[in-house]
């Protein structure tokens, strides 16, 4: 494996091997320079050589007294340890908090759940879709008069699960350098939903941020926030919110005069929405981007994941890496001094365990 860089370089983090947001935790804290040891069943395959990237994987029989005897002595020299079992799974392998912060008691026990550790569900299998579905988010999400649409697992796993997961590992460690102690940090997708919906908490009664699905200005209704196709089926994003940028994007489109009267009354949208449609339809996807990309109208093109890449804009920030024949997603955020990198894994886990010593 290359060397580390970035801002969290001699952090020492063990992982237990798990799907969606757990691994994407470790992900992120790897790419800035953490050293992971990712804790894997005997004869485990990579499943996702992007978000597995940059570790340090350790084959390890978690029943075995060796395998327990391992993660007891690594957690012991750890700074943080990511899990993702349900309630109660590490508590029986004897690896629970109680046991493993009585012997390293600056550790970070990052537990990540859909349920959360208590409540009626917390036992109960789940999946993005169970957990957003409670929170009100996903009821938001698709066409009025529709079935909510998932949005693949984006909001929950990712956005309310493992980035609010990696925001609470950093706080508890800025917290222990004031204590000197670590603690448990209880991440659950349906939390970290909750809070991702505060803005439209903060605006009920406000119909413009409506979650009814298909009514609020940002669900789609309105006719200057939502994607439309054109004449090749390719489709394009439009979001002239302001006054002024919707004026630069019916100057620049070539609209309908009338189309600037009455932009904000939800009475007008379905109207202006059909005649918009129309417009959208006599250019192609690449003649709209010529046309309106890099102005104030608030535009893109709707592009696939394999397109993003080449786009002038993504290609210039460096957003995808190409790393032994394999294009990666680049690290984020960006720091100026201590820039983080890809990193390829290895199976020297067991070997950078026996090298730590104690924080």
């Amino acid at each position: 494996m290359s060397e580390a860089s970035g801002p969290l370089v001699g952090l020492k983090v063990i992982e237990f091997a798990g799907i969606g947001p757990g691994p994407h935790v470790a992900m992120l804290l790897a790419d800035l320079g953490a050293q992971v040891v990712r804790i894997e069943r005997p004869g485990s395959a990579v499943a996702n050589p992007v978000v597995e990237r940059a570790r340090h994987r350790a084959s390890v029989d978690l029943k075995s007294d060796e395998g327990k005897a391992f993660v007891r002595d690594a957690a012991a020299k750890a700074d943080v340890l990511i899990e993702g079992f349900r309630p109660g799974v590490m508590e029986r392998l004897g690896l629970g908090p109680d046991e493993v912060l009585a012997a390293n008691p600056r550790l970070v026990y990052a537990r990540m759940t859909g349920w959360g550790q208590d409540g009626p569900l917390s036992n109960a299998a789940g999946h993005d879709i169970n957990y957003i579905a409670i929170t009100g988010a996903l009821s938001a999400v698709g066409r009025k008069g529709e079935l909510p649409v998932p949005p693949q697992n984006l909001v929950g796993d990712f956005g309310g699960g493992s980035m609010y997961c990696a925001f609470g590992i950093m706080a508890a460690l800025y917290e222990r350098e004031r204590s000197g102690k670590g603690q448990v940090v209880d991440a659950a997708i349906v939390d970290g939903t909750t809070s991702l919906m505060s803005f439209f908490a903060g605006a009920a009664g406000r119909p413009f941020l409506s979650t009814d699905r298909g009514e609020g200005m940002l669900g789609g209704a309105a006719h200057f926030y939502r994607c439309f196709e054109c004449a090749d089926g390719r489709e394009i994003s439009l979001g002239a919110i302001e006054p002024q940028f919707y004026a630069e994007f019916l100057a620049k489109a070539g609209a309908p005069a009338d189309l600037a009267e009455g932009q904000m009354n939800p009475a007008n949208w379905e109207e202006y929405a059909d005649r918009l449609a129309a417009l959208f339809k006599t250019k192609t996807q690449a003649e709209w981007t010529q046309l309106l990309e890099g102005s104030d109208a608030c535009f893109a093109p709707v592009l696939k994941l394999e397109e993003a890449r080449d786009h002038p804009h993504m290609k210039a920030r460096g957003a995808f890496v190409e790393h032994d024949g394999e294009w990666h997603t680049a690290p984020a955020p960006r720091f100026d001094r201590t820039p983080g990198a890809v990193r390829a894994s290895d199976d020297s886990g067991v070997d950078v365990v026996a090298n730590w010593t104690k924080g």
